[in-house]
């Protein structure tokens, strides 16, 4: 297990009579991106918003797999003295967030999973992948340089600029990657992979998907309910599969309204 890095909106020690919610993000991101949501549900809950291993400020380690960062995510909850959370993960963050609640249901009140299910899929990352590791190969000093080169490979500004928030200057002067893209690029198969089965998760589900994304569709339906009896699934619409980033309000008052239903 793997000691995550964490941001925790009840540093201040104010005590919230809700179950504390932990955030999850998904592949090449890390707790930095989840804050418009931090900021939106912390009023009336602790919000703690953790780096998945090989991200982040989460220390780099030799495997890839969503047992073991289940249980990475379990540790936390241990050192933080949390017995029952609510949770939500983006994308890998969301596979994660699911292997969580089906090996480890007991220790999850409520599930909200980002725009994925819990099915294998085929391989969306090819081009971002070799182009970071060209990116790595030339060292470029500066995000500009680094940007030059990802243009040949990742033609849209957004992704590039969500993808060079990792691109860093380390404290030895040299810059590089703050994820750990040789492991990402060797396990991408134990990514992409679906979930292991577990035992279904009895307790309430929320799928929330882009309404112009094509992660969860129909075909999905008998797998999601398979596994997770009692989910639910909500659109975001006109959002992608970044919805939370794209449309944050809008996330934020679903995520809100499922969490204090009865």
């Amino acid at each position: 297990m793997t000691d995550l890095f964490y941001r925790d909106s009840n540093d201040t020690g104010a005590v919230r009579d809700a179950v504390p919610l932990i955030l999850l993000h998904g592949l090449f991101g890390s707790a930095d991106n989840l804050g418009a949501l931090v900021r939106g549900l912390s009023g009336d809950r602790r919000v703690i918003a953790a780096d998945l291993r090989n991200h982040g400020r989460s220390p780099h380690v030799d495997a890839m797999g969503y047992g073991v960062m289940a249980d990475d995510v379990i540790a936390l909850m241990d050192r933080l003295g949390l017995d029952r959370v609510d949770l939500f993960g983006h994308s890998m963050g969301g596979k994660v967030a699911m292997q969580l609640a089906l090996d480890h249901g007991d220790r999850v009140h409520r599930l909200i999973v980002g725009d994925i299910a819990p099915v294998t899929y085929p391989s969306h990352h090819t081009d971002i992948l070799r182009g970071m590791e060209k990116v790595a190969a030339a060292a470029p000093d500066s995000r500009k340089g680094a940007d030059d080169i990802l243009k040949a490979y990742v033609e849209t500004d957004a992704v590039r600029g969500f993808l060079l928030t990792n691109w860093r200057r380390a404290e030895d002067g040299l810059w590089g990657w703050r994820l750990n893209l040789p492991v990402l690029v060797r396990d991408y198969g134990a990514i992409a992979a679906g979930n292991d089965d577990g035992m279904p998760f009895a307790g309430p589900a929320l799928f929330l998907r882009g309404g112009v994304s094509d992660y969860v569709g129909p075909e999905h339906r008998d797998r999601i309910l398979a596994l997770f009896p009692k989910a639910s699934v909500r659109t975001i619409e006109q959002a992608g599969h970044w919805f939370h980033a794209e449309k944050p309000d809008m996330t934020i008052r679903q995520i809100v309204k499922f969490l204090d239903s009865p």
